[in-house]
């Protein structure tokens, strides 16, 4: 399979999974701003995953702008990873629909732990099937953000049960460093 198939793919889901989010927002039935009111937590859990998935969406396509060829284990680590990504929806959901209460906050925080430990092994497979001084090895370096994340995930996972707002925050700062662009590809590709 090329890799641009992968890609294809990969969009396609992503693209299904932001309609579906956008599709769990039903509009208010009465003409009030009072009835919008009510939907806020809804629509600001939707907006944090929307951003959430821009950027597992921006980060997979500069990925394989790097990748020369992809194999088996490349295509199931990129399934592993749509999947995670794939239960944004429903997380996202329960905790709009349940005003951001502890249970929802804390499994939404462990499908974005979830989905980070997928992203980091389809990269650690993808720079297992390439060179050391390939343009991906080199792009990637150290991971730092990557690893950050996590520790923010992990500690936000628990926090949720003491202030599930402050977990929420730990969220949204994950979001903020990942929003600021990572050019380590792009300046790596530009160079060679």
């Amino acid at each position: 399979m090329s890799k641009g198939r992968m890609e294809a793919f990969s969009d396609g889901v992503l693209a299904i999974i932001i309609t579906i989010m956008v599709l769990e927002l039903r509009p208010p039935h009465e003409a009030n701003v009072a009835a919008l009111q009510l939907l806020m937590p809804k629509f600001l859990s939707y907006v944090l995953s929307f951003v959430f998935l821009a950027i597992y969406w921006n980060n997979h396509h500069h990925l394989f702008q790097a990748v020369q060829r992809v194999d088996g284990r490349v295509l199931w680590a990129n399934m592993h990873l749509l999947f995670w990504l794939s239960l944004t929806p429903f997380v996202t959901a329960w905790m709009g629909e349940n005003a951001f209460a502890a249970w929802p906050v804390a499994m939404y925080g462990a499908v974005l732990l979830m989905a980070a430990f997928a992203y980091f092994i389809l990269t650690s497979v993808l720079l297992a099937l390439h060179e050391s001084d390939s343009i991906l090895a080199t792009a990637l370096g150290r991971e730092v953000k990557g690893k950050v994340s996590v520790v923010l995930y992990i500690a936000a996972i628990p926090l949720a049960f003491v202030s599930a707002w402050l977990a929420c925050g730990l969220y949204a700062l994950v979001a903020i460093m990942w929003l600021v662009p990572d050019r380590r590809i792009e300046r790596t590709l530009t160079q060679s």
